[in-house]
């Protein structure tokens, strides 16, 4: 008898065995050691919102208490997202958002960000900097038009009762988290030197502590415009001349031309069958197809125990550095070919050739993954996983890339900038060391550049089984897929399929970053070390890293809903 055809309790059993090693360093650190007593799980008939913040969360729950669906309650938890959490998403930035209908209909909204249309592609001159934060760093945003075109397809309740909230919010004041205090921290200097962000965060010329009350009365203002006169307000109204405006002044060159003319891309969503069930992505530029790819490549393994210990984490290792080395391929499919790589990465045929270059007991340098371009870095994010009462489903991913995007937060609009045109790829001299960038992600006007998000909708036997994704810039497609396999493959709970440590690759640097970190809420994750000792044996470089994805999960079981929001960024879920 096979491996893949274990029994299924002696499989599980074996491996809950490991997973008691794994995870019992996290449930220690939970209440008594009981993980089911978390907030961050919760079990739910009607419906469920997982969400960043526990304020935004309980806001989506109202929604779907009065009687709003998945959508509407996108709509709201999004916006207030970018009041209480604006280091990492907000209506400065983009986002991609997976709708899947109780009906079956599903479909993927693209609200990604573009190059304006004065930007080119040498525009930086080889300077990094300039592509990284600044006036030049923002591209047009796209979040603001996707909520409301998914909105005005499929909403029920007013526009103006999704706004409010977060209005309220902006204008009586919130707490800072731990979470977003961290943020601050970490960009202090870039906070103190921009007269916007500093009237937010540090309005007496030094940073506000957790738990301080932020008042920001120009989004509040902008919010109520937007609640009154809907997207017209801020893409061919007053919001959008005084950004325009601001923009300029940091040394932008965004115009009123390029937010008239920025359009929302409703898509088909990826839809592949692999590990017993179809997968919903989002297609390019998004981080959809190398997960795919990722899957179908350890899919080919016995399973579950093929995937298990530290050599299932070596084989994942090595399937991330292929995934990596194809993914830079990709670009804005509006720009650039990519048909044939994109039927490749979604291909089981081409994943088992992949999985025959695997080596169980060694790794191997860049070169050996024929990956020939180098990678780009995107940051930041923000994950939004909901289920409402009637089962329609909306995974969501938003952004302003880095923490606080551009470092601008616009002070005629009180809106926090993206920095997405870091998300490109920048023509330059390279050294024989370091491979080239990737002319498919190069900048062009009105291009939407690569991204990591990965927002996925799970489906088996044809019905709704799961909504997962996560926030943490090129480590999303690790983080997203690790959850899932936990789950699916590993027969973990929700909770512990979240809690369990992650291990990370993006090919270049040729280093694995295992988790090994105290997060605000006082977990601490840490990969074991006799797993970190086999995969340094087989010739790994292992870094240590505070830091990593941040999950949203949720586990739709006979007529219950499990929602699990990941305790490293101090969210909470929410469900009625």
């Amino acid at each position: 008898m096979s491996h893949s055809h274990l029994h299924p309790s002696r499989a599980v059993l074996l491996w809950h065995v490991i997973v008691i090693l794994v995870v019992s360093n996290l449930v220690s650190a939970s209440i008594n050691g009981h993980t089911k007593h978390r907030d961050e799980e919760i079990f739910v008939h009607n419906g469920a919102v997982a969400s960043d913040d526990p304020r935004c969360s309980r806001i989506g729950k109202d929604v779907l208490v009065e009687g709003g669906n998945a959508v509407d309650a996108a709509v709201a938890v999004a916006l207030c997202l970018g009041v209480v959490s604006p280091a990492s998403s907000g209506l400065g930035g983009g986002a991609f958002m997976l709708l899947r209908l109780s009906n079956g209909v599903a479909k993927a909204f693209d609200m990604r960000e573009t190059a304006p249309i004065l930007a080119s592609k040498d525009m930086y001159g080889g300077n990094a900097t300039l592509k990284a934060k600044g006036g030049l760093s923002v591209a047009v945003p796209g979040q603001l038009a996707g909520l409301h075109e998914a909105w005005k397809q499929h909403g029920k309740l007013s526009w103006q009762r999704l706004v409010k909230p977060a209005e309220i919010l902006a204008r009586g004041g919130f707490k800072i988290s731990p979470y977003l205090h961290m943020q601050m921290k970490a960009s202090e200097s870039d906070i103190l030197a921009d007269a916007g962000l500093r009237s937010i965060f540090a309005p007496n010329g030094k940073l506000l502590n957790i738990g301080d009350i932020s008042y920001n009365k120009k989004l509040a203002d902008t919010l109520r415009a937007i609640s009154k006169y809907g997207p017209q307000a801020f893409y061919s109204g007053l919001i959008g001349l005084g950004l325009v405006r601001d923009v300029k002044k940091a040394g932008g060159i965004l115009t009123m031309k390029d937010l008239k003319s920025y359009t929302v891309k409703q898509k088909e969503p990826l839809s592949t069958d692999v590990l017993g069930l179809k997968i919903l992505g989002m297609p390019p530029p998004s981080g959809g197809p190398p997960m795919v790819l990722l899957l179908n490549i350890l899919a080919q393994y016995e399973l579950p125990s093929g995937l298990l210990g530290s050599l299932g984490i070596h084989r994942e290792i090595e399937a991330l550095k292929h995934v990596f080395a194809v993914r830079m391929n990709l670009g804005d499919p509006d720009f650039v070919n990519i048909t044939a790589v994109l039927s490749d990465m979604l291909s089981p045929k081409f994943a088992k050739v992949l999985k025959k270059d695997i080596n169980d007991n060694k790794t191997y340098d860049p070169s050996h993954y024929g990956g020939k371009w180098n990678q780009i870095l995107d940051h930041g994010t923000s994950h939004v996983s909901i289920i409402d009462l009637e089962r329609n489903a909306i995974s969501m991913t938003t952004t302003v890339n880095a923490y606080f995007g551009s470092k601008i937060l616009s002070s005629s609009t009180g809106i926090v900038l993206n920095n997405e045109m870091d998300d490109f790829s920048m023509p330059r001299n390279v050294s024989k060391d370091v491979p080239p960038p990737a002319p498919a992600n190069f900048v062009a006007p009105g291009k939407r550049p690569l991204s990591s998000m990965s927002p996925t909708i799970v489906l088996k036997d044809g019905k709704l089984k799961a909504v997962v994704g996560a926030s943490g810039g090129a480590m999303i497609i690790a983080g997203t897929s690790e959850v899932l396999l936990n789950h699916f493959v590993k027969g973990l709970d929700p909770l512990s399929s979240v809690l369990a440590p992650r291990v990370y690759h993006q090919l270049i640097p040729n280093v694995v970053n295992y988790e090994n970190w105290t997060t605000v809420t006082g977990d601490h994750f840490e990969l074991p070390a006799d797993i970190r000792e086999a995969l340094k044996r087989k010739g790994h470089v292992l870094q240590g890293l505070a830091g990593g994805t941040i999950c949203q999960f949720i586990v739709q079981d006979i007529g219950k809903l499990v929602a699990v929001s990941d305790p490293r960024k101090g969210g909470l879920p929410a469900g009625f």
